[in-house]
């Protein structure tokens, strides 16, 4: 009799149970906390291992049962004397074979290629290799932001809670019954889910949209993983994937959390390079190149902004190229190199007054003359030319669109800031008074750190005209959680 060619259908894996002895040993540090400090004690015994805080939240979850051979060194040389099984995993052998082998034993991704891995340059002091951004299934699962407390109350509440279905979740269940693979309206879904994001974020700020942005996220790369029915729809898979990615990252971006940020970013990176897509590349270098200067590594701003247009040089979009410029404008103003950020901006100003074109990103709809008022406002304040700051930035807030309030509340917290600085405290205190009155419509941990640094400016000028009402005030807002 001929064997039977009919695979035994395989039992379905363990419930997955939270691992609590690693969330004890986490402590009071945040999940991306954790994941520096494990890149650091990879550093140290010569590993190299992409953790961030998404794997911390896998692990702290029960998805991942068992390390692998790298993470395992590595743990048991942050905690010597512990075994696999005290740090709450189960042993390696339960994990073996046919039916349990999963991600947590999946090969390590080669990393002696720099074709295959983009640089990220390390945010946590150390002198580690560079952060490993291969995209393993560790790397696309959600981080820590879908454990994180979601604010309650006011006009973002509602925004973050009509993002939920992002028309994503019909796509996700389409994608897990048996026979369907994604295509194009999953492709079309993701777009829509993208856009969707954006102007959420032009309205009311990042903070009460990020973690709600984790979800679709996920979606986005498990439809990857399910693979598309043709060519084309895989290619806009893989577009909209990075475009998410990197719109997830701008969110963290801009309520504070750069380690989640830059965690996004790098996903995008890499998407655009398996894919071959330069646009997307140019884009995830443009908001790397911002985020190192907010985040205080000027040399890497300039590095990736002029990275970025390289990329973008072959796409024929004078409006991105100068975008782009202003991003180098930046990191040459925070390494106050005068010279150098006046060249960059005269680039940008010109690259602009070419007008629009068809090749122009989507993603570029915020980019207009405000933003690159407010942009050129930034720099001559990091230059700590402060009345040509203010001129700027109350030009931008000027011309701004009215839909954009995020960034009508960016641009007047910059004037506030660069009038407080110049000697000007009762102007500063009436334009952080127009701020205040926007923060019930926006919430933006960036546009906050900035009117606390404004405030503390304005406190030896107490007896000017409004400044002592504009500092109580300020002194009564909630404290973001």
């Amino acid at each position: 009799m001929a064997s039977s060619s009919v695979t035994p259908s395989q039992p379905p894996p363990p419930a997955a149970r939270p691992n609590l002895a690693f969330r004890d040993l986490r402590g009071q540090r945040s999940p991306a906390e954790f994941a520096a400090a494990v890149r650091r004690a990879a550093c140290e015994i010569g590993e190299r291992v992409s953790c961030d805080a998404r794997y911390i939240g896998r692990v702290e979850s029960g998805e991942i049962r068992c390390p692998n051979y790298a993470y395992e060194r590595v743990f048991l040389h942050m905690f010597p004397g512990r075994t696999l099984t005290d740090l709450g995993f189960v042993p390696r052998s339960a994990v073996r074979g046919r039916g349990a082998r999963g991600v947590e034993e999946a090969p390590l991704p080669r990393t002696d290629d720099p074709a295959h891995v983009p640089y990220v340059p390390d945010t946590t002091g150390g002198t580690c290799a560079p952060y490993d951004t291969h995209q393993t299934d560790q790397d696309h699962e959600e981080s820590d932001v879908r454990r994180r407390a979601f604010m309650t109350g006011g006009t973002a509440t509602m925004a973050a809670v009509s993002l939920s279905p992002l028309a994503l979740g019909g796509a996700a269940q389409a994608e897990q019954r048996p026979g369907r693979r994604p295509g194009m309206s999953e492709a079309g879904a993701l777009e829509e889910a993208v856009r969707k994001i954006r102007v959420l974020d032009d309205r009311h700020g990042a903070d009460g949209l990020y973690r709600r942005a984790a979800t679709p996220l996920r979606t986005a790369y498990a439809l990857l993983d399910a693979g598309a029915t043709r060519q084309s729809a895989t290619d806009r898979l893989y577009s909209g994937a990075g475009e998410l990615a990197i719109s997830v990252g701008w969110l963290a971006h801009d309520s504070g959390r750069f380690d989640d940020a830059r965690s996004h970013y790098a996903e995008a990176l890499a998407t655009a390079r398996m894919a071959g897509d330069p646009a997307l590349e140019a884009h995830a270098f443009c908001n790397t190149a911002f985020l190192a200067r907010d985040a205080g590594r000027p040399r890497e701003a300039v590095r990736t902004a002029q990275a970025a247009q390289r990329a973008a040089r072959p796409l024929g979009s004078a409006r991105l190229m100068s975008l782009l410029a202003l991003r180098e404008a930046g990191g040459w103003a925070g390494l106050a190199d005068r010279t150098g950020c006046e060249q960059a901006l005269a680039r940008a100003q010109a690259l602009y007054e070419r007008g629009p074109t068809e090749s122009d990103p989507e993603w570029m709809s915020f980019y207009g003359e405000a933003e690159l008022e407010g942009l050129e406002a930034q720099c001559w304040s990091m230059l700590g030319d402060w009345p040509r700051a203010a001129r700027h930035a109350r030009h931008a807030a000027r011309l701004q669109e009215p839909h954009f309030t995020r960034n009508i509340a960016l641009y007047k917290a910059e004037l506030a800031d660069d009038l407080a600085r110049g000697g000007r405290p009762d102007e500063a205190a009436a334009v952080g008074m127009e701020v205040l009155d926007l923060l019930g419509e926006v919430q933006s941990s960036r546009i906050q750190t900035m009117l606390a640094g404004t405030a503390r400016v304005l406190l030896p000028h107490r007896r000017a005209s409004g400044v002592s009402s504009f500092l109580e005030r300020h002194a009564s807002l909630p404290r973001p959680a």
